[in-house]
């Protein structure tokens, strides 16, 4: 696995090299410490499974620069990790198609479950942020969200809503994101809200324990 991080802050960059160590014993880290650094590597090498980012960096606007990373990598996920926390700056990144958000502040064991829900297929969106008034497309992912955890997993899929089924059936496929997104006529971005409340109500953490579960429990056929 291959990520590339980009933050100007050198103490911040060995900070998050200890917590990703976690992540895999296959990591390969590529740093950077400013959009220019970015555009740089991406025009010489763009073999990235993840790219986590500050927000505010030197060399280029956040969204002018985002947008650029994310269309020139379209299918890696673009995690932000900014100290900046405002809600149409968050709700602004998903719109472009970052895949999370995490507040500096976050602890290392919150980065970590965010990176790896990411590279599951879904979006990690900071829980105090969901208090608050979020658009349309969000309040099925909100409602997953605060199902309480004394929950059963039986308990929790009845909460699953009939598009979340037919997103299922389609992970259990093996479709992409995009795949989903063009099949069932849905933004990328909803399909990986739906991603990540089907891995919340089944108590796993990747798309093919999602499968495994959901058959199990009859969500789905097993050839499906």
């Amino acid at each position: 696995m291959r990520i590339l991080v980009a933050d100007d802050h050198e103490l911040f960059l060995k900070g998050l090299e200890f917590i990703l160590a976690d992540i895999s014993e296959n990591t390969e880290l590529v740093f950077a410490k400013s959009y220019t650094d970015i555009f740089n590597i991406l025009e010489k090498d763009t073999d990235f499974n993840l790219i986590l980012t500050d927000l505010a960096m030197p060399g280029a606007n956040w969204e002018e620069a985002i947008a650029r990373i994310h269309n020139t990598l379209p299918d890696t996920p673009i995690i932000i990790l900014s100290a900046v926390f405002d809600k149409e700056i968050v709700e602004k990144t998903i719109e472009i198609g970052v895949s999370g958000y995490i507040p500096k502040t976050s602890s290392n064991a919150v980065i970590i479950s965010a990176v790896n829900l990411v590279l599951s297929g879904g979006v990690y969106i900071p829980p105090e942020l969901l208090n608050r008034k979020l658009p349309d497309e969000f309040n099925d992912f909100k409602r997953v969200v605060n199902i309480p955890e004394n929950k059963t997993i039986e308990e929790k899929v009845k909460n699953l809503t009939p598009r979340q089924v037919d997103v299922l059936r389609c992970i259990a496929q093996g479709m992409s994101n995009k795949q989903i997104a063009y099949a069932l006529g849905l933004t990328e971005g909803t399909v990986k809200l739906h991603v990540t409340a089907i891995l919340k109500m089944l108590n796993v953490y990747n798309r093919t324990s999602a499968v495994i579960e959901a058959s199990k429990l009859g969500l789905i056929n097993k050839n499906e």
